[in-house]
C-alpha cells in the first residue's frame, strides 16, 4: 500500500505533463465564440466622430469585418496599418473601440486614419461582453444580414490575411451577390 501512495506524486506529475504538452499544440487565435451563427446582439451606441446613434441594423447590408480596437493595445497599433490597405481595397470594416477614451481614439484616428465605415464607441465596454469579447484585437466576420459568421482573435497582418482570412471574407462577399 505504501509504494502505491508513493506512486501518486508520479502519476500526477505525468497527467499534468502530458495536458501541458498538448497546450503547446493549441493555436490560442482559436477561440470558441458562442456567437457564431447568431446575430450581431442589439445596441445602441454613440459614433466614436460624433454624437450619431449607431444600433445593430446599421450594420446590415453587406457582409463586414467588425474590429474591436482601443488605443491603449499595442497590437492595434500593429495590426492598423493592414486594416488601412484593406479598406482602400475595398474590405468593408466597422470598428467597436473598446473601453477606451473617446479623445484618445479621435486623436489615434486622425494620426494613424481611419479604415472603418463605421465607428461605434464602446466605453464600457458592454458590447464587447454582448460579443465574449476577450481583449482586443479580436475580429467578427458579418454576413450582409448581420449574422456573426466567424471570429479570429489576434493581429491581422498581411499574412494572417492572405492565408487564412481573404477567402473567408470573400466567401462571404459571394454569397452575397444575387
Amino acid at each position: 500500500m505504501k509504494r502505491w501512495l508513493m506512486a501518486i506524486p508520479l502519476i500526477v506529475f505525468l497527467l499534468g505533463a502530458v495536458i501541458l504538452y498538448r497546450g503547446l499544440y493549441l493555436d490560442p487565435s482559436e477561440l470558441p465564440s458562442a456567437m457564431i451563427g447568431k446575430p450581431f446582439p442589439a445596441f445602441s451606441l454613440p459614433t466614436v466622430q460624433g454624437d450619431k446613434t449607431l444600433t445593430q441594423a446599421d450594420l446590415q447590408g453587406k457582409p463586414a469585418l467588425v474590429n474591436v480596437w482601443a488605443t491603449w493595445c499595442i497590437s492595434c497599433r500593429v495590426e492598423h496599418p493592414v486594416l488601412n490597405k484593406l479598406a482602400e481595397k475595398g474590405v468593408v470594416i466597422y470598428g467597436i473601440n473598446y473601453k477606451d477614451d473617446n479623445a484618445a481614439a479621435l486623436k489615434w484616428l486622425a494620426e494613424f486614419h481611419n479604415p472603418y465605415q463605421l465607428d461605434i464607441r464602446d466605453e464600457d465596454g458592454n458590447l464587447g461582453l454582448n460579443l465574449g469579447v476577450y481583449g482586443a484585437p479580436e475580429t467578427f466576420f458579418i454576413d450582409a444580414k448581420g449574422v456573426i459568421r466567424d471570429k479570429y482573435v489576434g493581429v491581422i497582418d498581411e499574412v494572417v490575411w492572405r492565408e487564412q482570412l481573404a477567402a473567408k471574407y470573400q466567401a462571404l462577399v459571394d454569397e452575397a451577390k444575387p
